[in-house]
């Protein structure tokens, strides 16, 4: 008799030394953003693309939408199962600008001069999404509204909240933490939290 899908086991899906919560922690660097005004924001696509383009939020929010569900893994040790994002696909936003094939890497800026570094490979991964919502409800200034990246695949601090510009570059450029001793790519799988590892 045939049941369906069997759900994939926990344990496959928490990378090691990982605890899984059902809590969302806050955590960041620096100070969170707040707008009293969406006409403040703005997110700034450039670099190597044959078309760069600054979008509004009421314009992101006009893009073609995609809702994933994911599981998340923090380089502090937490992972929570099952999250719900709703946003633009990387893939599109990238094929928007007409990316140059000299592309090799994405480099995100968020607010207060942070960045953070990946491959283009995992930018245009079908499951890498830029999100405004998380669970169904828009996102809290502590999460990272108005729009935060989200790579499931990646350690979560690859996953910039309070997003300003996303950046395609011929090289690499090492962001905040990158700089600051943890590992410039972090697959969770591979515990690759710092630079030695």
């Amino acid at each position: 008799m045939y049941f369906g899908k069997i759900k994939e086991h926990t344990s496959s899906r928490v990378p090691p030394n990982q605890n899984v919560t059902t809590t969302f922690p806050v955590l960041h660097y620096g100070n969170v953003p707040y707008y009293s005004d969406m006409d403040q924001w703005s997110l700034q696509i450039f670099g190597e693309v044959h078309s760069p383009i600054t979008l509004g939020y009421d314009e992101v929010l006009k893009l073609e939408q995609k809702e994933y569900q994911n599981d998340i893994h923090c380089v502090t040790g937490w992972s929570k199962l099952d999250t719900v994002w709703t946003g633009i696909s990387c893939r599109s936003i990238a094929q928007r600008v007409e990316v140059k094939e000299s592309a090799r890497y994405v480099i995100l800026h968020a607010e207060e001069d942070w960045s953070t570094n990946i491959p283009i490979e995992d930018f245009m991964k079908e499951s890498s999404l830029l999100a405004h919502s998380y669970n169904h409800e828009k996102l809290t200034p502590e999460h990272g509204f108005p729009l935060r990246a989200v790579f499931p695949h990646l350690y979560f601090w690859k996953s910039a909240k309070w997003l300003r510009g996303i950046e395609f570059s011929a090289v690499d450029t090492p962001g905040f933490w990158e700089r600051n001793g943890y590992h410039n790519y972090g697959d969770p799988f591979k515990e690759q939290r710092f630079t030695w590892d």
